[in-house]
């Protein structure tokens, strides 16, 4: 499992230009199974996301094909989780079926 901080940078002024894209990219990464969660870092800070379902490679690969990415709208950070218990809701994390 993964966390992506996506942190706003030097173009952040150039968000507005290039949004359409990056929610192409966001509803890509949801369609493929990859995406969790997305969401807005507080208060303005960028955004984040939380993936799973991909390798550390395949991941970075996705995130330098978000156009933020792309034309340093954001910088990005990829944090990997293992993760050793969760919630029974999150159980598919911990690639074992839900505690009865």
């Amino acid at each position: 499992m993964f966390i992506v901080m996506l942190r706003f940078a030097e173009n952040r002024a150039e968000a507005g230009r290039h949004m359409d894209g990056h929610k192409a990219w966001i509803a890509r990464g949801f369609a493929d199974g990859v995406f969790l969660v997305v969401g807005s870092l507080v208060p303005g800070l960028g955004g984040a996301v939380v993936a799973h379902a991909t390798t550390r490679a395949d991941l970075q690969a996705r995130v330098a094909a978000d156009p933020f990415v792309a034309e340093n709208v954001v910088t990005a950070e990829i944090l990997e989780i293992e993760p050793a218990r969760a919630d029974e809701r999150l159980a598919f994390l911990l690639n074992a079926p839900a505690a009865a």
